[in-house]
Parts: structure tokens; sequence; C-alpha cells
């Protein structure tokens, strides 16, 4: 028998414990039988087996059963794809807290020839909750409207007050109220509404109140509500210009602007023949003060079916209400 060498001893001896050389080492002889998947490597391309290399290249070797192979699309999301997917939650539960009410809440009223509407808006001029709307009072006196007013006061805490008023307000006192009742001439509306709501008011001309909820703030820009009348207001690099009230000027045939474009004149002709008065009614303010741009607003805007002049846009009637921000800088 031939005498085997030191080193052909030792191989064999490893042969018998089952240990093999690093060359003919798998993963499965690296890694524990019980790691978990998070602790594998999930790089890209990198594919993990169970199972072990030949023991000893040769005749002799037998090839091992295939494994199941563990593959990236089989693995848990890496630990950087887990931070990821936190950081993009938090950054979204931040949005939504951002799109949350923001105070200070102001709360905006709007007193009309035929509704009185009310709606809450928080520091950016968002909305919060629904526009709340009751018919004027028919007399519409001032008690009558401040007790619509009253039930109109959203449950939800504020902290002040604007108002838009159809008429000429001078230090939140009502000069003059064409659509309501005579007796508003002279009254504090904004003394009587601090009082009845305990927080600070800012009471100004609808019209004027609307418009810096619109405008674009540069140059000479114009705003006209169509209403039960027709309201007014003039801005100069975005400053108001108080109490110009054009609706009472002689415009055609010796009739103002508000009897020829009011809604007694739109009943009486149709919306058709009462558009094209309109038309003629912008046209004319055009040339009067070339302004940049006129806003037309108030509930009978969406009535309008004549083509407007260049220049003229149309804005929503909620624009009275969103003014009540604006009101407060």
């Amino acid at each position: 028998m031939a005498t085997r060498s030191k080193a052909e001893k030792r191989a064999a001896g490893r042969k018998r414990e089952g240990k093999v050389g690093p060359k003919a080492q798998g993963v499965a002889d690296v890694v524990p039988t019980d790691v978990k998947h998070a602790d594998l490597d999930t790089r890209e391309g990198v594919t993990v087996t169970s199972e072990a290399a030949p023991k000893q290249a040769g005749e002799d070797a037998v090839m091992p059963e295939p494994t199941p192979t563990l593959t990236l699309d089989s693995q848990p999301a890496h630990a950087d794809d887990v931070h990821d997917a936190v950081v993009a939650d938090l950054a979204e539960s931040a949005q939504r807290q951002d799109d949350h009410p923001k105070p200070p809440f102001t709360l905006a009223i709007d007193i009309g020839g035929t509704g009185i509407k009310c709606l809450l808006l928080d520091a950016d001029g968002k909305p919060s909750g629904k526009r709340q709307r009751q018919e004027t009072p028919r007399p519409a006196t001032p008690d009558a409207v401040l007790q619509v007013i009253k039930g109109l006061i959203p449950d939800t805490a504020f902290d002040r007050v604007s108002v838009g008023f159809p008429g000429v307000v001078v230090g939140g006192v009502i000069h003059s109220a064409p659509n309501l009742d005579p007796s508003f001439a002279g009254f504090d509306l904004q003394s009587a509404l601090s009082h009845l709501t305990e927080k600070p008011v800012r009471v100004l001309n609808d019209a004027g109140l609307q418009g810096l909820g619109a405008i674009a703030g540069s140059g000479t820009e114009v705003v006209i509500t169509l209403g039960t009348g027709m309201g007014f207001a003039i801005y100069v690099e975005g400053r108001y210009v108080p109490n110009v009230e054009l609706a009472h000027h002689p415009l055609s045939k010796r009739r103002t602007y508000e009897e020829n474009v009011g809604n007694r004149a739109r009943k009486k002709f149709g919306n058709r023949k009462w558009s094209k008065r309109v038309k003629a009614a912008l046209l004319q303010i055009q040339k009067t003060f070339n302004p940049q741009r006129i806003y037309v607003g108030g509930g009978n805007a969406a009535k309008l079916s004549a083509k407007l002049p260049d220049g003229v846009v149309i804005i929503d009637n909620i624009a009275g209400l969103l003014g009540g921000i604006a009101l407060w800088r």
C-alpha cells in the first residue's frame, strides 16, 4: 500500500469531517440558516442561494439537489426604500396639516339688496365651512338686518369680522343705502356689529370689498357688481378709492347706470337686451377711466349673454366674501 503524504492525510480528514476549502464554500455555508431576510444583501442584481458548492472537485464530487433561490423580487424592501417611504409619508402628513385652516379666522359678511351671505375664512383666505345665506328682510332696517346676521353667525370661533355693504360707508358709518331701508343713513354699522359679535369689525362698500378679492394690484382697475343695483369700485396700484358711486351718474336718456343695468331693468327687458345695456355701460366706463381691466361680479353677472369688450373679466360672486381677508392687511 502506498504511503500517503501528510498533506493527503489532512485532506482526507477534512473530507470525513464535512469541511471544505474556502473556494468551495457557498453562501449557505457563510450565512447562518436562521438569519433574517433583512440581513441579507438585497442590492440590485444580487441573488442569494442556500445551496452549497461541491465539496471537492473531481470525479467523486456529488452535486447537491438544487434548492429554492432567494431573489431580489422576493425580498422585503431594502432599508433605504423603507426610509424613503417613511419620509414620503411624513411629507404627505405635513401637507395635510398645511391644508388645515389657519388662524386668525375672519367672518366675512356680504349684505346685499336681496340676500345676506356669511363665510368663515382662515388666514390664507380659504373657506372654513360652508357659505351661509338668508334673504334680506323687508323692510331692510338696521335692526332687521342685524337679526339676520345674528342667525348666520357660526358656532365656530372666529377672531374678526369683515362686512361688505351696498352703499356709501365712511368710518363704519352708513351714509347711503339706496337698496335698503332709508333708516340706515347715519347708522354706525361697524359699532353695532362689534357689539353683537364682541370682535373687531371693519365695514366697506360691497363692490370695494369684492374687488379686494379679485384685483391684480397694478395700474387702474375697476370692479362693477350686478345685483339688485350696480356697485362700482376703482383701484389705483391696488389701493381702493372709496365711495365713487358711479351707479347714480347719468348714462343715457337721463337714466343712471343703475337704472340701465340693475335687476329691475333686467326683468323689464329680458337678459338679451339687458346684456347689451351692460356692454354699453362697460364701453363707457372704459372710455372714462381707461382701466387696465374691469372685473364684473355680483349675482347677475352669470346671466350676461352678450360678448363683452376686451379687458373685461367675469369674477365669481364669492369674491365679495374672499375680499374680507384683504380688508385686514
